[in-house]
């Protein structure tokens, strides 16, 4: 039987990378080619759990390639979006878009060569509109990879398709997203659209909406039982086929591989363990703003007197040091001689190993920006968040985790914290941060209904997951329906399997 070989080509950022890298892995579990298109620095932050996939036999491979930094005005070695100096991202953005040819000509050669069976469908994240020429020149179907949820892409999709910002001239001004059933409001600097908040990138987000609109079908790391009519309601929206393979975070079963998921972690999984195996069950809170945000020194302070303050023992994660200030640093490490010896707090100066911290019985809640892979891996786990949203789609994934999901407390803020077009101070309070954190970890009978909603979405999530789940089904769906058209004809014809159903064809 001819296998079906999806090219996956991510975003090289966390929050894109990992899902593209985990549903290319659960594909392969069901007899899937992938292939995985990186640059040099993103390629090694992933090879190890590729490596060990390749080693337990699954048929994934990375493909590397280097960019051209001198041609693109790029600095040496910048090829990953958590190092690219902001007033260089249209030009990183332009040298990610002229890999189209290598990579065709890559995939093309293996084919001939015998290295790899002939793709047969591109999974490309929305933010790489150049991969619609890749497909067409590979003849084959492009499908659109959101790390996002439903919920999200619908709401920022009727807000744009309605014109809902017509005539409201200050971006904080709320408007109701039209088309849904249930009242949702935004604001324009909540929810401006992909790339439309940023000067000079008009060009590029039209050429990210024309590519979304002609791609043959999304992938969406989502559950359809956790959000069931924004799924429906995207895929009419858009007029394609979605398929919802969430949580993919579930490849990583074992302790080992939630450890190694994503960057080395700052801190030894044994050691993580022991820390956590010695708290009572859902004592822990879990603090993390993902690879991006770093907060400044007030809010630093803030934060730690508010968690100390709420009396719950926490695991605070402080990514890049060396970017805070002498005093942010000077408080941490005087907050950390406080609270560590006694068990109180746990500092991880660097990457943790989120997932596993998060499946640990102790883990009681999640103090978290709602990037969508972190809230996702919240529900999953069962656990109620603190939704502390700082840009893009977080604000509105706090919102579907706070009111459609009920399973978060919000700390209050409105406004974008970073990417700001015009600087504004924006801190939250210790109060706030000690009151929120303590809603979500006791809040009486309100408290415990959250408890018990994201107990009940973490079993949806796992049941999705498993043989016969929605999930496992639509992975089951992408594989077959992107076998070789060819072979699963003539394998139908001889009677040795149901015809599958055509993939859609290839746009020009």
């Amino acid at each position: 039987m001819a296998a079906a070989h999806f090219v996956f080509v991510p975003l090289m950022a966390q929050g894109h990378l990992i899902p593209a890298v985990d549903t290319a892995l659960l594909l392969a579990t069901h007899g899937a080619f992938c292939t995985v298109v990186a640059t040099p620095a993103t390629a090694a932050r992933v090879r190890p759990t590729v490596d060990s996939a390749r080693r337990s036999g699954l048929p994934v491979r990375l493909a590397e390639f280097p960019l051209d930094h001198a041609g693109a005005g790029l600095p040496e070695g910048v090829d990953n979006m958590d190092n690219v100096p902001s007033e260089f991202m249209a030009r990183y953005f332009a040298a990610v878009a002229r890999l189209r040819e290598p990579v065709e000509r890559h995939l093309l050669l293996r084919a001939d060569e015998g290295g790899a069976p002939p793709p047969t469908c591109v999974v490309a994240d929305f933010c790489h509109p150049w991969a619609s020429e890749l497909a067409a020149g590979l003849a084959v179907p492009r499908l659109t990879f959101f790390s996002m949820c439903a919920f999200c892409l619908l709401c920022q999709h009727n807000v744009e398709r309605f014109g809902a910002y017509y005539g409201v001239a200050d971006d904080n001004a709320p408007v109701v997203v039209p088309g849904l059933a249930r009242r949702v409001e935004v604001t324009r600097a909540q929810a401006p659209g992909f790339f439309r908040d940023i000067p000079g990138w008009e060009k590029f987000a039209d050429d990210l909406e024309r590519a979304r609109a002609e791609s043959d079908g999304v992938v969406i790391n989502t559950v359809l039982e956790m959000e069931p009519e924004y799924v429906a309601g995207y895929a009419e929206a858009r007029g394609m086929k979605l398929w919802t393979v969430g949580p993919v975070a579930l490849y990583h079963r074992s302790t080992a591989t939630l450890a190694a998921r994503g960057n080395t972690a700052a801190i030894g999984a044994d050691e993580c363990l022991r820390w956590l195996d010695g708290k009572e069950p859902g004592s822990v809170v879990y603090v993390s703003f993902g690879s991006i945000v770093h907060p400044e020194e007030k809010q630093a302070v803030e934060l730690g007197l508010g968690l100390e303050a709420s009396g719950h023992p926490f695991i605070w994660v402080v990514r890049s040091p060396d970017r805070h200030g002498e005093a942010a640093l000077a408080f941490l490490r005087e907050l950390e001689a406080r609270v560590a010896p006694a068990g109180r707090g746990l500092l991880i100066w660097g990457w943790a190993p989120q997932a596993l911290i998060l499946s640990h019985r102790a883990a009681g809640a999640f103090v978290t920006h709602c990037g969508w892979n972190s809230t996702l891996e919240a529900a999953t786990a069962g656990l109620p968040v603190v939704a502390w949203p700082h840009f893009t789609d977080q604000f509105l994934n706090a919102k579907m985790a706070v009111e459609v999901l009920g399973i978060g407390v919000g700390v209050g803020v409105e406004e974008p914290l970073v990417y700001q077009r015009v600087r504004k101070e924006i801190v939250v309070g210790r109060g706030t941060v000690e009151a929120a954190v303590r809603s979500a970890m006791d809040g009486g009978e309100e408290g415990e209904a959250r408890r018990r909603r994201a107990r009940a979405l973490a079993a949806k999530a796992r049941a999705a997951a498993r043989e016969g789940g929605s999930s496992h089904a639509n992975l089951l769906d992408l594989v077959e329906r992107f076998r070789p058209r060819h072979v699963a004809a003539s394998e139908a014809a001889n009677g040795t399997t149901e015809p599958p159903p055509p993939p859609p064809p290839p746009r020009q």
